[in-house]
């Protein structure tokens, strides 16, 4: 077996959400799944077949997060795994309807971070071990990074 590391190619701002499936049909039921929880969400959505033709599947609704899902998607090649890139939304608007599709089985990250992908390769194929989302901690936050933080929730709407 040999372990890799594979960082996602993406623009600085951009979120996406890494998982595992185990079925065809992922494709377009997370399609679903994500429309009806955001309108007009804008996304890209690519899936690893592992069986059958292999090949990487894909939907969406915006042109530039299907670009950048294919390619990232065929860049890590491992068997079953998705990735959705979104615009204009934050992976916690969709990740609980994400996690209830019947075919996802796990959620790797969802992030904005700089991420790696640690890969494994033996002779039948690739799979997902684990990632590296964003970078080590740096310390403690104190009284000034706590009201930071809550100040930083309230300013995009996520706490009142």
């Amino acid at each position: 077996m040999q372990l890799t590391t594979i960082a996602i190619e993406k623009p600085a701002d951009m979120n996406f959400i890494l998982g595992q499936s185990h079925f065809i049909k992922t494709v377009e039921d997370i399609h679903e799944a994500v429309v009806s929880a955001v309108p007009f969400a804008k996304f890209g959505l690519a899936f690893c077949e592992a069986s059958d033709k292999r090949l990487v599947r894909w939907s969406g609704t915006d042109e530039e997060c299907i670009e950048l899902a294919k390619r990232n998607a065929m860049s890590l090649a491992c068997g079953h795994s998705f990735i959705i890139f979104m615009k204009d939304m934050f992976p916690i608007n969709i990740v609980n309807v994400i996690q209830n599709v019947p075919e996802v089985v796990r959620l790797f990250c969802a992030t904005a971070n700089p991420t790696q992908v640690v890969v494994a390769e033996t002779e039948q194929g690739r799979g997902i071990m684990g990632v590296i989302d964003g970078f080590a901690s740096a310390g403690i936050e104190d009284d000034e990074e706590i009201a930071r933080r809550k100040g930083f929730l309230r300013a995009i709407g996520y706490k009142f």
